[in-house]
């Protein structure tokens, strides 16, 4: 797709340079999603006077400063392959606007070379731009070589003062890409980790990008996430990240089930769920499943700490205050609604027990959490019980896993069960004509027949419903 796109780019008679991730991937032998163009000799009113016989042109705009432009092609067949649009971007150059480290405009500069447009990117690995008219590459700083030796490099040492969404950007790519940070960008990471709490919400977690994903998701996608959560805890950008992370760095659990501090075991069913291909809802439950255990210990008798409510000792259990920080935290990082409340419900509900795992309890756990996440939960389960060490080192409890994928296996079985008020052989207009009268009794009668449905399936004929119906009333 990108070799179409790029064949487009040059019949528009510019002399554009791909650059950045796509040269990157390029040298990696990766399949890139990014087609980013730079023009040199145009400033953007230049540029977009170019690109407007071509199609429909809008700005470009990243954190509020005006970047480039997007080009929406009028050539149907290549719009088709760039419904986001294609990025073209002058030459630019920072300017400073007052004495603080952020004041600074974005301006284009026609008269600079591509060479010194890549000079003020964020790592060398990313200052690269191929020519499309020659294929000749331009790399002033080395990022080939450090492409090839997989390591990880700043453009500067101001690259984090210049824009602190960069340090999870690095982080990212130790998880995405394998890259090692060379010693000088771990200094610069502790020592601009607090600037990170300067960067808005869109850009970390909710995602500004055409494709809605912001750094830290894309961390957690990658192969490696628990390299590169260990590398943002020691550094300490972790809690200057996620601030809800503090108590649990390094928090012993005491418990026989766990030989693993809370921030190790969470890396560790982080990385389990990587592994396993699970959905983003699961793995950002992962990392937050825990959170809430230092804020509910208490001894018991036993002399361990334990972690559920209990009179007396814990208002409530760790999954509920686990569930309150993350839905404060992922509404601080502007994560969607939807994925915000699919995580919070994981993590809330993330201590369910397949007990025996029979026929009644799948269709009633699925009755309880709808298709999706039950299976999002089984999910996380499988992870958490993967991350889990015994007190003296023992390997994960495979019978719980074992018993669990037995669960899974019923509640799948179970799916073709009625467990959702539509798969009822009677609905609302069924009672209405048995006298029930539209409002809360006539829904609590059908929550109260679909419950009796999911524990005997061969009560959902309509004869039987009904029947039943009429002695509810």
């Amino acid at each position: 797709m990108r070799q179409e796109v790029e064949d487009y780019v040059r019949s528009l008679g510019l002399d554009a340079y791909l650059v950045g991730g796509a040269v990157r991937d390029e040298l990696l032998g990766l399949e890139s999603k990014d087609a980013d163009f730079l023009v040199p000799g145009v400033d953007t009113e230049g540029l977009r006077a170019a690109l407007a016989p071509h199609g429909r042109v809008e700005d470009l705009v990243v954190a509020d400063r005006l970047v480039g432009v997007r080009l929406h092609p009028s050539d149907g067949r290549v719009r088709a392959l760039t419904r986001a649009g294609i990025e073209f971007a002058p030459p630019r150059k920072e300017i400073s606007t007052g004495p603080g480290r952020h004041d600074f405009e974005i301006v284009a500069d026609p008269s600079l070379s591509v060479e010194d447009d890549m000079r003020r990117r964020d790592f060398t690995v990313n200052a690269m731009a191929r020519r499309l008219a020659t294929g000749d590459l331009v790399d002033p700083l080395g990022g080939r070589a450090d492409v090839e030796a997989h390591r990880l490099r700043t453009v500067s040492p101001q690259s984090f003062r210049e824009d602190p969404l960069r340090l999870v950007r690095a982080l990212r790519f130790v998880s995405q890409l394998s890259f090692e940070p060379d010693d000088e960008l771990l200094g610069q990471m502790r020592e601009e980790g607090p600037a990170v709490k300067l960067v808005s919400g869109e850009r970390i977690g909710g995602g500004l990008a055409a494709d809605g994903m912001g750094e830290l998701s894309k961390l957690l996608l990658g192969a490696e996430p628990a390299r590169a959560l260990r590398l943002a805890r020691d550094t300490g950008v972790l809690v200057e990240l996620l601030p809800e992370f503090g108590p649990a760095i390094g928090f012993d659990q005491e418990s026989r089930y766990h030989d693993l501090a809370v921030d190790e075991h969470t890396f560790a069913v982080v990385q389990a769920a990587a592994d396993s291909g699970f959905s983003l809802a699961v793995r950002l439950a992962a990392l937050f499943h825990d959170l809430g255990k230092p804020h509910t210990a208490w001894r018991g008798s036993d002399g361990r700490l334990h972690y559920y409510a209990k009179p007396g000792f814990a208002e409530h259990g760790h999954d509920q205050v686990g569930a309150t920080l993350a839905s404060g935290a992922l509404l601080r990082l502007r994560y969607p609604n939807a994925r915000r409340q699919r995580v919070v419900r994981i993590v809330r509900r993330h201590m369910f027990q397949p007990g025996k795992g029979d026929p009644r309890r799948a269709r009633r756990f699925l009755r309880r959490n709808g298709d999706e996440l039950a299976f999002e939960l089984i999910d996380h389960k499988h992870a958490d019980l993967l991350g889990k060490r015994g007190s003296d080192g023992e390997p994960p409890p495979l019978d719980e896993i074992e018993a669990l994928a037995r669960f899974r296996e019923m509640v799948e079985q179970e799916r073709s069960s009625p467990h959702r008020l539509r798969d009822l052989a009677v609905d609302g207009n069924d009672l209405i004509e048995l006298g029930f009268r539209p409002g809360p009794e006539l829904g609590r009668t059908l929550h109260e027949l679909l419950d009796a449905v999911v524990d005997e399936p061969a009560l959902n004929t309509r004869e039987q419903l009904l029947a039943r119906a009429k002695e509810l009333r």
